[in-house]
């Protein structure tokens, strides 16, 4: 199904707007939960065509060669879309807040300064300054193998990513997929289907989940189910910069 709504506001006040007070506690139970619309129709249709202008690019990578499913995706150069910098900059403050809640709970270090610009300029000084903004595409055949993101010792727990074109009439299948490895227990699977200019908050790697003595983590993966059918498009934000 078509969804016809049209956010209004700028994409600050669109991600300011978001119930982060319901986001937090699905995140928190599932490692992951959607957002309201953030992009517009046309504004998807403008990212997705940027796939095929190479320049825009600092890599591109084949998932067959590397063995991490089929398809293709390319990582922006710094020099980032005006719209995707303001989407990471938006988003930034009401994740960081998550970020260091888990921080505390798993008794980790929580590096992450109050700017973004601080904490990318932070990652740089400790060798990771390759620009991790992710386009994604794949076409019919195509999937993406279940995975922790690993881009150095300089993490940040959360990613958004958003969803490019109208699932069932540009593609079919390409859900969105995570696992949980549960202590003792068989492994918890969800799928999620992202319409076109919404976004899906998740977990770069673990949760915390509540434990007999305190928190532990929950070792989270991500992936994408076969696409059936058509073309899917998505944009990840990654909320620091690689090795």
């Amino acid at each position: 199904m078509i969804d016809t709504t049209s956010p209004t506001g700028t994409v600050r006040e669109l991600v300011d707007a978001t119930d982060w007070t319901a986001l937090t506690a699905e995140i928190a139970a599932y490692g992951s939960a959607p957002t309201g619309r953030l992009l517009t129709p046309a504004q998807c249709r403008e990212i997705a065509t940027l796939y095929d202008e190479a320049e825009r690019f600092r890599s591109t990578v084949d998932m067959v060669r590397h063995r991490f499913g089929s398809g293709q995706y390319r990582y922006f150069t710094h020099d980032l879309p005006e719209v995707v910098r303001e989407l990471r900059a938006a988003f930034y403050p009401h994740l960081l807040r998550i970020a260091r809640d888990w921080s505390a709970k798993l008794g980790t270090s929580a590096p992450w300064p109050d700017e973004l610009a601080e904490w990318i300029a932070l990652c740089h000084a400790a060798g990771q300054s390759k620009c991790a903004q992710i386009l994604l595409r794949y076409g019919a055949g195509d999937w993406n193998a279940l995975h922790r993101d690993v881009f150095g010792d300089m993490l940040f727990p959360l990613q958004v990513v958003i969803g490019l074109d109208v699932p069932g009439t540009d593609y079919t299948g390409g859900e969105f997929v995570m696992t949980e490895q549960r202590p003792r227990a068989q492994s918890r699977g969800s799928a999620t289907t992202l319409p076109q200019g919404r976004g899906l908050v998740f977990t770069t790697r673990d949760r915390p989940v509540a434990a007999r003595r305190g928190w532990s983590k929950a070792p989270m993966r991500h992936g994408v189910s076969t696409v059936r059918s058509g073309r899917r498009h998505t944009l990840g934000l990654v909320f620091h910069d690689a090795r």
